[in-house]
């Protein structure tokens, strides 16, 4: 349907009416080497697990593991399949508003990864109807590795502006969104699922006893261009045009242009706190409310500072929870962003 609302049906009711079925979409994603290198590139995610299997055997991998934020590239197909089942909503054009990220175990270069869609919650809020939605993910036999929690702001009336701004985007992308929409994978209903999860320990990560509340996290400054927006487009398979079209992005709202990716400013947050962890599996959850956008200019590189502190540690399971902070031109990115991460 992708998302046009079919005569009779009441979208909201509809809604309702798929709170907490499961789907699982066809087929899977597989892990290559050469990708993992990429996002790292893209998400400037300089690890050297991600990029040399010397460095990663070191810390006990048996490939390279994936920067902490790569499932993110499986959401192209997962907003497509939400749109689906939600009848009467295109969540591809929703506000995007928290997102939370538990990760099991580290995705490594040969995982073929699964997604396994529900949505958790509906509501009506802030002027639009708010879903919270998961993407179970899972490997080739079987085991939980991820599980991302999204929460979006969509509407399920349309009108002739919105119908408009729709065309318009799709001329910008040419046949890009068209041909995503026809090889969309199918979906599948699943009934009394109860996957087993993975489980990763690091005895390599930053030692416990060398973590205190109240330490500081050593600051990071990223800057990035419209060139790092589209590298990054690429390699997450995104095509919408807010990230590299000054028009398309005050098309809708956006009054200073073009934007970064709310999931390329969490990617860089979880690089952040990796590069202080020291084994980039041992980021057990990341979790951000997205709040001021990131606006990229063409006259030149912009920045967001990150800044981190510890705010609690926990003795019982090893580990300690981290405040960020990220900054651009005097704002703050993020309403609240947090980490838990292991330590050894």
């Amino acid at each position: 349907m992708n998302g046009a609302v079919a005569v009779g049906l009441d979208a909201i009711e509809h809604a309702q009416s798929m709170l907490g079925r499961r789907f699982q979409l066809e087929g899977y994603y597989e892990v290559g080497r050469e990708k993992v290198r990429e996002y790292a590139a893209a998400v400037q995610d300089d690890h050297m697990a991600h990029w040399d299997e010397g460095a990663a055997a070191e810390l006990g991998y048996s490939a390279l593991p994936a920067s902490p934020t790569f499932v993110s590239l499986l959401a192209g197909p997962v907003l497509h399949a939400m749109s689906e089942i939600l009848a009467g909503y295109d969540l591809r054009v929703s506000v995007h508003t928290d997102q939370v990220l538990d990760i099991h175990r580290p995705v490594l270069v040969g995982d073929r990864l699964t997604s396994n869609v529900a949505l958790r919650s509906f509501r009506q809020a802030f002027g639009g109807d708010m879903f919270v939605f998961d993407n179970v993910v899972t490997v080739q036999w079987g085991e939980v590795v991820a599980v991302g929690t999204t929460s979006v702001i969509a509407r399920s009336e349309s009108s002739d502006d919105s119908a408009h701004i729709a065309q318009r985007m799709g001329d910008l992308v040419h046949r890009g969104m068209e041909t995503f929409v026809q090889r969309a994978p199918e979906r599948i209903e699943v009934a009394d699922w109860n996957p087993p999860v993975a489980r990763y320990r690091s005895t390599k990560s930053r030692s416990f006893g060398a973590v205190a509340e109240g330490d500081e996290l050593p600051g990071r400054t990223v800057f990035l261009t419209i060139g790092d927006l589209v590298r990054y487009a690429g390699v997450a398979g995104d095509a919408n045009p807010i990230h590299w079209h000054a028009d398309a992005a005050r098309m809708v709202g956006l009054k200073h242009g073009v934007v970064a990716h709310g999931m390329l400013t969490m990617a860089y947050a979880g690089s952040f706190v990796t590069s202080w962890l020291r084994d980039p599996g041992a980021l057990k959850q990341l979790s951000v409310r997205m709040s001021n956008p990131v606006y990229v200019g063409s006259e030149g590189p912009t920045a967001i500072e990150f800044t981190g502190k510890v705010k609690s540690v926990d003795p019982v399971d090893g580990t300690a929870r981290i405040a960020i902070t990220a900054m651009h031109e005097g704002r703050k990115v993020f309403g609240r962003a947090t980490a838990v991460v292991q330590l050894s």
